[in-house]
């Protein structure tokens, strides 16, 4: 039996008395823990609040592993990788779980799998849609190493997000094709914990959200100031986590 590899992590401790579990936050795709979840604006807060932080880094992703294959990355896979690394950073206990965008679809499955045991779930910038198999991968593969630019508009704007400075083309491209053989799929299961939902008013890609969220029993959603890159750094964002998480 093949042992599963744990996702790194960046762990920080509560500086006083503890309040409650700890919160694991995923981020989105090509993004990364440190943009997507800047400690001096969430671990912090949370370590004098008296909760630990946990910052999940995802493959193919600045502070994750390379992605030799799309293999590895397989929806089922990646979630037990995901939840290994977070078992080796608090235990095997109850946690706050918090995604963005693909973080958030990770998230939903975490959740609604019982994959790990989570006390309360924030799912920001959703899409109800599941985009990667929509990707002309070979299209994608040959303009990031200089073919011609895709014309399909999504194959354009993932090769535009997995060739940003310092990302790893290779490796993200293998995660689209790897995430894109286990679609997410809300209709399957739902969680069956306390979920608020976070939208950006200005968010295209999470509009139809309202579908899934009606999947959840007793679900929340809110919708805060900006769009899809703008929602997640605003202050209203943080302020709907840190409510519906008892900070």
């Amino acid at each position: 039996m093949t042992s599963v590899v744990a996702l790194p992590v960046t762990s920080t401790r509560p500086t006083s008395e503890v309040t409650g579990p700890p919160v694991v936050f995923v981020h989105g795709f090509a993004a990364n823990g440190a943009s997507d979840w800047p400690a001096d604006r969430w671990a912090a807060p949370l370590a004098e609040a008296g909760r630990a932080a946990v910052v999940v880094h995802l493959p193919g992703h600045v502070g994750g592993p390379a992605v030799a294959s799309p293999d590895e990355v397989t929806t089922a896979h990646l979630l037990q990788r995901l939840a290994a690394g977070v078992a080796e950073a608090v235990g095997g206990g109850e946690v706050d779980l918090v995604g963005y965008s693909l973080g958030a679809r990770l998230a939903w499955d975490l959740a609604a799998g019982k994959v790990l045991p989570v006390r309360r779930l924030v799912l920001g910038g959703l899409s109800p849609m599941e985009p990667f198999g929509a990707v002309d991968l070979d299209t994608a593969r040959a303009a990031v190493q200089g073919g011609p630019r895709p014309a399909d508009p999504l194959t354009g704007m993932i090769t535009g997000m997995v060739s940003g400075e310092g990302q790893d083309p290779a490796s993200l491209l293998n995660v689209v094709e790897g995430l894109a053989r286990e679609p997410f799929d809300p209709a399957a299961t739902a969680p069956e914990v306390p979920t608020l939902f976070l939208a950006g008013q200005g968010d295209p890609m999470s509009q139809g959200v309202e579908q899934v969220v009606a999947r959840v029993a007793g679900a929340q959603l809110e919708h805060v100031p900006g769009d899809h890159f703008g929602a997640l750094a605003g202050d209203e964002f943080r302020a709907a986590v840190f409510r519906f998480l008892e900070v």
